[in-house]
């Protein structure tokens, strides 16, 4: 089975064409002819209208992106986010369209949500808490959320994951999958944004925020490394009611960050704040190397005794003390000018890919110089890593997706610190931690540390070497030792060489068909006898006929397909 018919299963046969239908309205009816969905719809007997509203087309593409996806419903609206944050591989204009994507639909109704909270809880509602607002606070594409008292008067949030919402997401992904592989096979400009690995990125990510679980115990970790500061504040979990659908966490009762006229009114120094809110993810970033990922005012309340609150750690990000070193060098090496030193990072941080390495060196130097003589106060990090971003796109390479995560994280802690204080000045308060961190480096714990794994590492290839060549030599003496080369960019040439042998074959025996028919139906006198010889005759041609009529099919087929 091809993966066309594949995608022309029962299963997923009407939702493709919805997303194929939705993409037309939209005006990306080329992309969907190019990527064979047009092709397998109408193999399956669906039809799509090609039509395209006249107000859409005035849209710019960005904007009908967006519409798109927010009309395909929750995994798509989450895929446009994932997308808002790969700054390495989308201009600014769409970034800034897709980072407007919202999550907010219309809350369930308490009759809809309760037999799965029953479910969770192995108990009613009404018995596991003193009481439960049937009315939701929050609703989301994945869940909503809903006040509840503890038996002994704590105020706490239940978010509850929507029921079946994962039946859809899984359907979506699997169909996300597929029709990845399409447009990474038949459509080459496409190519370069790997969306074979997007979406397998996407998936890994939608999956882990689908586990409630799995995000109180990432911040509970993130409380810990924050113990002994009391400015912070984490919600604590409440366990023995959480599970994968359902987070159990204490209530915060803070101002959200967003809300600039009650933090005015509750008399609270914004300047602070702002300097306060970006030492916490600072150190996330720098230090503790877990962050959260999606630092955006409705995720950070500020309470009326000073303290800061983080909320929703569904998208958390992960960088080991190399990345943190790097992050520190890149960052350091724009601040200083050091373009060389900027080149080395971004060509370490790409994903492979064919480079000019000379030309990238020029190109990092140009953006470099771009910040010379900009005092301190002026530098935008966010901006920075944006245009560094920037350069990788430009030259066809891609981030890891924990650095695209920093990339927005900086981005948006920036802005949401300059729109609290105007005079804010980021890079003043990261240069401190990027001084530390580069020093870090060379501390005698962290030399020494280095100097054993690199000692074990010895130690264990050494004592691994000798298996190891005997192996070798006993696959040499048997004669299995080979090498294996492989060039992926002879495949699609490959296949086309052995298309046009299959029909050069099949044009051979149809000529053959069409000559020994001929000689037959020539030398075939009167009489019953040579009825069988004549039929014999008639079929060679009807086979020439059918042969013929196939490879013409063939050859209009391949040639749609380029």
């Amino acid at each position: 089975m091809t993966m066309l018919d594949a995608l022309a299963g029962v299963r997923d046969l009407g939702r493709l064409q919805e997303i194929g239908s939705v993409f037309v309205r939209h005006g990306f009816g080329d992309l969907v002819r190019r990527s064979g969905m047009a092709g397998v719809l109408e193999r399956a007997g669906r039809l799509l209208h090609w039509e395209v509203a006249e107000e859409r087309l005035e849209m710019k593409p960005p904007r009908r992106l967006r519409c798109a996806l927010q009309e395909l419903g929750p995994t798509f609206v989450k895929l446009g986010q994932v997308l808002a944050t790969r700054v390495d591989l989308l201009p600014p204009d769409w970034i800034a369209e897709l980072g407007q994507l919202q999550n907010a639909v219309p809350a369930l109704p308490w009759e809809t949500v309760r037999p799965q909270l029953e479910d969770d809880l192995g108990m009613a509602p009404e018995a596991a808490f003193a009481r439960v607002d049937a009315t939701p606070i929050a609703a989301a594409s994945l869940a909503q959320a809903h006040r509840a008292w503890l038996h002994d008067g704590t105020p706490v949030i239940l978010k509850v994951r929507r029921p079946g919402i994962t039946g859809v997401v899984e359907a979506d992904l699997r169909l996300m999958a597929r029709l990845a592989e399409l447009i990474e096979s038949q459509l080459p400009d496409l190519r370069r944004y790997r969306p074979v690995e997007v979406v397998r990125q996407f998936r890994d990510s939608l999956r882990r925020e689908l586990d409630f679980a799995a995000e109180c115990r990432s911040a509970e970790r993130i409380a810990a490394n924050f113990a002994d500061d009391p400015t912070v504040l984490v919600p604590r979990v409440h366990w023995q009611w959480t599970s994968e659908r359902l987070n159990v966490q204490d209530f915060v009762d803070g101002i959200p960050a967003g809300d600039l006229a009650a933090v005015d009114a509750a008399g609270l120094d914004r300047g602070r704040l702002a300097r306060a809110g970006t030492g916490i993810v600072l150190k996330m970033l720098l230090e503790d190397g877990l962050f959260h990922a999606d630092p955006h005012p409705g995720n950070i309340f500020f309470l009326r005794d000073g303290r800061i609150a983080l909320i929703d750690f569904g998208m958390v990000g992960h960088l080991g003390e190399r990345r943190r070193l790097e992050l520190a060098r890149l960052l350091h090496g724009m601040v200083a000018q050091e373009s060389d030193a900027v080149a080395d990072i971004l060509l370490d941080w790409s994903l492979g890919g064919e480079v000019d390495e000379e030309r990238l060196e020029s190109d990092a130097a140009s953006l470099v110089d771009r910040y010379r003589g900009v005092p301190l106060k002026d530098l935008r990090m966010g901006t920075m890593l944006s245009d560094a971003a920037g350069l990788l796109r430009a030259h066809g390479l891609v981030l890891p997706p924990d650095l695209a995560l920093v990339v927005k994280a900086f981005l948006t802690l920036e802005g949401f610190g300059r729109q609290l204080d105007p005079g804010f000045d980021m890079a003043s308060e990261a240069r401190p931690w990027l001084e530390r961190v580069m020093l870090r480096r060379f501390a005698p714990t962290v030399l020494a540390r280095r100097g054993r794994r690199g000692l074990a590492g010895m130690l264990e290839l050494g004592a691994e070497l000798p298996r190891d060549l005997r192996r070798l030599l006993r696959a040499a003496r048997g004669g299995r030792l080979g090498a294996r080369i492989d060039i992926p960019t002879l495949d699609a040439f490959g296949d086309r060489i052995d298309r046009a042998a299959s029909r050069l074959t099949m044009g051979v025996i149809t000529a053959a068909l069409i000559i020994g028919s001929s000689i037959v139906m020539n030398s075939v006198g009167g009489g019953a006898r040579n009825q069988w010889l004549m039929a014999l005759g008639v079929a060679g041609f009807v086979g020439a006929a059918a042969l013929g009529l196939w490879i013409v099919y063939s050859v209009w087929r391949g040639s749609h397909r380029r």
